[in-house]
């Protein structure tokens, strides 16, 4: 049976997305490592209108991230909120162009948290403007996932040190290992 289309985000104020959103939960990905913590994105609009994007974990005390190329409207005549996000690997030695869907699933009226997935529904994320969330609130968001047809029993909680870390803080990993050591699955 056919899965149905996705309900995504309508008239999204893309100002207003922008700055730093904490992943408090997601689907494992082969892009993170499986003991990254503190993890989060920030987002800021460039002045063509494209999004910059800056993923960031710590692992093992030492900072990855990966500044991605830039986030773009999928179809910019549309007010749906589906975008792509494009990326190069691997992050130390930019290669090869990664193209992948960013569709946002839903929003508050506060633009506090917000469920992301896309098509495939192989990829999802529950994020916050902080780095934790009540549990009414994150069963609301799980449940919303479920109903679009997500497996929900693949979500992880990442792990939040209080406080996070601001700015750049600690080591950073300069040479990739993080990311060598996820796409092997350690």
């Amino acid at each position: 049976m056919a899965k149905k289309e996705m309900e995504v985000v309508k008239g999204l104020d893309l100002p207003r997305y922008m700055g730093r959103w904490y992943e408090i939960a997601s689907f494992p990905s082969r892009f993170q490592p499986k003991n990254g913590v503190n993890t989060r994105a920030t987002y800021k609009l460039n002045q063509d209108g494209t999004i910059h994007v800056l993923n960031e974990t710590w692992s093992d005390g030492k900072r990855g991230y990966i500044r991605l190329g830039t986030a773009y409207r999928a179809d910019p005549e549309s007010d749906e909120a589906k975008l792509k996000v494009k990326f190069y690997v691997p992050p130390f030695l930019p290669l090869i162009p990664v193209v992948g869907d960013y569709w946002v699933l839903y929003i508050d009226g506060d633009y506090q948290c917000a469920l992301i997935g896309q098509p495939t529904r192989n990829y999802l994320w529950i994020l916050c403007r902080q780095n934790h969330m009540d549990e009414n609130t994150y069963n609301a968001l799980v449940q919303r996932a479920a109903d679009e047809g997500y497996d929900v029993s693949r979500l992880q909680r990442t792990t939040h040190t209080n406080p996070p870390p601001e700015g750049e803080e600690g080591p950073k990993d300069t040479k990739g290992i993080w990311w060598i050591k996820s796409m092997l699955g350690m």
